[in-house]
This record gives structure tokens, C-alpha cells and sequence, in this order.
């Protein structure tokens, strides 16, 4: 799985482009928090390319980039948690999730 890294503002804007062609995921991850790690450590270990649809996967660090999380929340109408799955598509947030609810079978079924 090859993570896109988020690490400023202005590629928001870019993922919503990018959203109206393949779906795109945001996995915000809080480097200190186990919880996190989990979840993220599970959508790896199921990641399969040829059902991901062309899921373009981004990967934000909350304890280095908050206030691109807070940016995030604005432009997609989704409260801040960590960690958190979003899937945009067309430009909108057309799933979430946080915490242990992150699941790769639910990702997927957002995908078309």
C-alpha cells in the first residue's frame, strides 16, 4: 500500500479534483495514540489493490499537520476524531468513520 502523504492545506483541493475521477481516502492518524496504530495496522494488512477500485489512499499526521484536520472537518462537514477513515467521492464525504469502527469491508463498500 502506497500512502500519499497530506501535509498541507492546498491538497484538499487537489483530493476533491481528484475525487470527481476514483474515490479517495483520508486515514488521519494520531502517531501517539495505540488506538490509531491499530486501526491503521488493519486497513494495511487487508489492503488488496485489485478491490480498492483505485482508491487513491492519503495519510495525515495529526501531531504534525492539526490544522489540516481542522480544515478537513470544514470543507467536509465531518467532526474532528482520531483516527479517522473519510472516503470523498465528487468531492463529498460519503463515509467515516473513527476509532475501532475503521474497517476495511466498510471502506470498500462506499467505493462505488
Amino acid at each position: 500500500m502506497n500512502w500519499n502523504k497530506l501535509s498541507d492545506i492546498a491538497q484538499l483541493d487537489e483530493i476533491i479534483k481528484t475525487s470527481s475521477e476514483k474515490p479517495v481516502l483520508i486515514f488521519k492518524h494520531s502517531t501517539r495514540c495505540s488506538i490509531s496504530s491499530t486501526a491503521l495496522d488493519r486497513i494495511e494488512r487487508s489492503w488488496k489493490t485489485e478491490e480498492v477500485q483505485g482508491l487513491e489512499p492519503y495519510y495525515l499526521d495529526l501531531i504534525q499537520f492539526r490544522n489540516i484536520s481542522g480544515a478537513i472537518e470544514s470543507k467536509f462537514d465531518v467532526e474532528h476524531q482520531s483516527p479517522q477513515a473519510l472516503v470523498i467521492k465528487n468531492g463529498r464525504c460519503v463515509y467515516h468513520a473513527s476509532h475501532y469502527d475503521i474497517r476495511y469491508p466498510e471502506l470498500l463498500k462506499h467505493l462505488s
